[in-house]
């Protein structure tokens, strides 16, 4: 059972924190209304009644304390009542007032089942730092169950319901009696000095309470400090004038005088939302957690209560992935990404995405065509980090608007959503299975793995438009990696479906829809196009950025030389797993084979190269079959050779027929001689030159698929229609459901493009 983020676990005392609440009115005339609440309130239906058990006021009457017994009827199932053999719960509730000080200080306690249950709460009235006329009230409180009769959890939850309760009615309360006293023309109550409350010749009477009378006779409240009723003079209407003025401050003024450490309550409900009690608590909490632990640059409030957000409020869990943000962020220097950051032009060109406007919620929007991107040519000219920094300084550019448009709008963005966040519309028209290339959904995956763990709970809503028949495929493979919580603000329109009612125009304004989608307004999002070859990069360009945010990556390289062929083990413990590759010849012309042997061959052997008189700063090169094995007794091909030009991406996969070890061979072509004169021709002779000391280097990325994985892909690419459609997206995985009609046989698809 869990309320607010809080774990019901018997013997773990749960705790309160109020944010500061102002009220706009004098500490004494807040006194006064407080003193209303008693001995009973119609406002709070379960406090029955109060009995003064002690009081005293010094010589002066600078300081006054009372104690009472207040009775509280608790709204609890009538079996636990009779369980617990009580129909009132007693608590004993101390106040100090101070007014010299101005300050009332408030204590209390349980009294009932106190050695089951222990329930303690703290309260202070204060006069406001930096406006004497203003008032500050604070709380906080904690809760231990030690034991109850086996109903522990359901005593939490009945007890931290009703105090959320009585929370949220408490500023209420005193404002609807300011009201009273308003309307009874008391507007000022003089504040206290050494000759304003003369000692009476009897028992001194309460500021909150008559003298002590029989406990069941209801305690009828005194007032004895005078109160001044206002006259409809000049001086009122100028105090009402000041008083308006001062109400009308802005925000910022009124929260100069509030401490670092603390929150205003007004400050909490226009930059960050209406939040529960209970919700404020936690924010309050952990904020003072990160002042008192944390060494370096606080969060902003918005940041912290994201990360409380995304783990329901559990305080635990929030400050465990918060905590590994922050490191991350400051390891990598991502508060600086804005400054630092600058869009490779072949972004600014192809990566089509881009900021427009805002919802009708004041959501900044930011819209995407990714069916008119090329993934794979991103992926091979930036590298995955550069497109990862990329889509983080659209995360710090989206907190950064997030900001601007509250401030605009006076209120949190999104009003309804009640924290930072911004809408995004993805446009999959163009989207077909050359999107679906698995280095590029890897890389796709790995960098909503980042932003799910750093930006949580920023996406207020996702509208995704025409969406084809293809995107169920791209849906399985990604959804597993969002939030549940996220996943809930997708709206998927299929077709034209967005242009009808409950469509585009009930989240985005008609005024501001794209022209591409039928609307009158310009986007300027670059409609992206294949990026050229001559941009790509090799592995080995890729791996020396500066600064990594990734530790590893999809593709490897290696060097193939005449006579020092490639070979990569893979080794298949189940049968009818699914061996995929995607490979690109960066240089000279390679033949691809597959081989299959029973035992594991020896270590793989590096070649230094030093036999071929060269050296190689990036490129891999490892030989796994020993010279001694003999083709058909020792390993066997379980493919035809496959030739690959330079310059050509090959993509394909294997289903394994026996578990055994796979060997995948990268190995130099020869030119074939002309079969006339068996003499060379004069372009095989020329490419042969071109190609430096036979070498030949490939960039490569492999992956195995269990057969129920891959079978689960393959009925989801079936169902979505024609595969002749398919085939001509130029995709090796477009032909993987092709090799699913036999089970008991070695089964292998690759295409190559240019």
């Amino acid at each position: 059972m869990t309320v607010v983020g809080v774990t019901a676990v018997p013997n773990m005392v749960q705790k309160y924190q109020s944010p500061v609440r102002v009220y706009k009115y004098p500490f004494e005339l807040v006194m006064a209304a407080y003193e209303r609440r008693f001995p009973t309130c119609h406002l709070i239906p379960m406090f029955v009644a109060s009995d003064v058990v002690d009081e005293e006021t010094n010589e002066d009457r600078s300081t006054h304390r009372i104690e009472r017994r207040c009775a509280l009827d608790v709204d609890a199932p009538r079996l636990l009542k009779r369980i617990a053999g009580v129909d009132y719960v007693y608590f004993i509730q101390k106040n100090t007032l101070n007014r010299k000080e101005r300050t009332l200080h408030i204590e209390s306690h349980n009294e009932t089942f106190s050695n089951r249950v222990i329930i303690h709460e703290i309260c202070c009235y204060s006069v406001h730092p930096e406006n004497e006329d203003w008032t500050c009230f604070e709380q906080s409180a904690s809760l231990d169950i030690k034991s109850f009769f086996g109903f522990e959890s359901t005593v939490e939850k009945i007890a931290m319901k009703q105090y959320a309760s009585s929370i949220k009615k408490g500023k209420e309360i005193i404002e609807y009696y300011l009201k009273e006293l308003e309307d009874e023309g008391i507007t000022r109550v003089p504040r206290w000095s050494p000759t304003s409350l003369p000692l009476p010749p009897t028992r001194p009477t309460s500021l909150f309470t008559s003298p002590p009378a029989d406990p069941k006779v209801p305690v009828t409240p005194a007032i004895p400090i005078p109160l001044t009723v206002d006259a409809p003079d000049s001086g009122s209407q100028d105090a009402k004038q000041d008083s308006a003025a001062l109400q009308a401050e802005s925000l910022t003024e009124i929260l100069a005088g509030t401490p670092e450490d603390k929150l205003d309550a007004d400050y909490i409900k226009r930059y960050l939302g209406d939040l529960t009690p209970l919700q404020e608590s936690c924010l309050i909490r952990l904020r003072k957690w990160l002042q008192e632990t944390h060494k370096g640059k606080i969060p902003k409030d918005e940041h912290i209560l994201r990360f409380l957000r995304a783990r329901d409020f559990n305080m635990d869990k929030a400050r465990e992935i918060l905590c590994q943000s922050l490191t991350w962020r400051k390891q990598h220097q991502v508060d600086y990404l804005l400054e630092t950051w600058s869009s490779p032009q072949v972004l600014q060109d192809y990566y089509t995405g881009g900021w427009h406007h805002h919802d009708r919620d004041g959501r900044p929007l930011y819209v995407l065509r990714l069916g008119q991107m090329d993934t794979k040519g991103l992926v091979r000219a930036l590298g995955e980090e550069s497109l990862l920094r990329h889509v983080l300084s659209i995360n710090e550019e989206g907190l950064r608007r997030c900001e601007e448009n509250t401030k605009v709008f006076g209120r949190p963005i999104s009003w309804h959503a009640h924290y930072d966040c911004w809408t995004c519309l993805v446009d999959l028209e163009g989207l077909n299975m050359r999107h679906l290339w698995r280095p590029g959904v890897k890389a796709l995956l790995r960098i909503i793995e980042v932003v799910e763990a750093n930006y949580p709970e920023t996406l207020g809503r996702l509208l995704i438009l025409r969406a084809p028949r293809v995107f169920p495929v791209l849906w399985t493979l990604v959804s597993p990696f969002i939030d549940e919580n996220t996943r809930k603000k997708f709206l998927i329109y299929a077709g034209n479906d967005y242009q009808g009612p409950g469509g585009l125009v009930d989240y985005i304004d008609k005024e501001i829809i794209p022209d591409f989608l039928g609307g009158e307004c310009m986007c300027e999002v670059p409609e992206g196009g294949l990026v050229p070859k001559s941009m790509y990069r090799t592995a080995e360009e890729l791996e020396n950025e500066d600064v990594r945010l990734w530790t590893e990556t999809i593709y490897q390289s290696a060097s193939i030389f005449k006579g020092a062929p490639h070979e990569l083990l893979i080794e298949i413990i189940d049968a009818s797993s699914v061996i995929t590759w995607d490979f690109d010849v960066c240089k000279g012309d390679v033949v691809f084979n597959i081989y299959h042997s029973k035992r594991a061959p020896q270590p793989p052997r590096k070649d230094p190269l030093g036999a071929h008189g060269i050296t190689s700063p990036g490129g891999n090169n490892v030989q796994l079959i020993d010279k001694s094995w003999t083709l058909g007794q020792d390993y066997s091909m379980v493919e035809s050779p496959l030739t690959c030009k330079e310059g050509e991406s090959v993509q394909g996969s294997h289903i394994t027929r026996w578990p055994g070890f796979y060997i995948l061979q990268w190995k130099f072509h020869n030119m074939p001689a002309c079969s006339a004169t068996n003499l060379p021709r004069v372009d095989d002779v020329l490419a042969t030159l071109q190609v430096s000391s036979h070498k030949c280097k490939v960039m490569y990325y492999t992956e195995v698929l269990g057969s129920e994985d891959f079978r689960t892909a393959c009925c989801d690419v079936q169902s979505l229609g024609s595969m002749t459609s398919l085939e001509s997206s130029h995709s090796g995985f477009s032909q993987l459901s092709a090799a699913t009609t036999s089970s008991n046989q070695s089964q292998s698809s690759s295409m190559i493009s240019r």
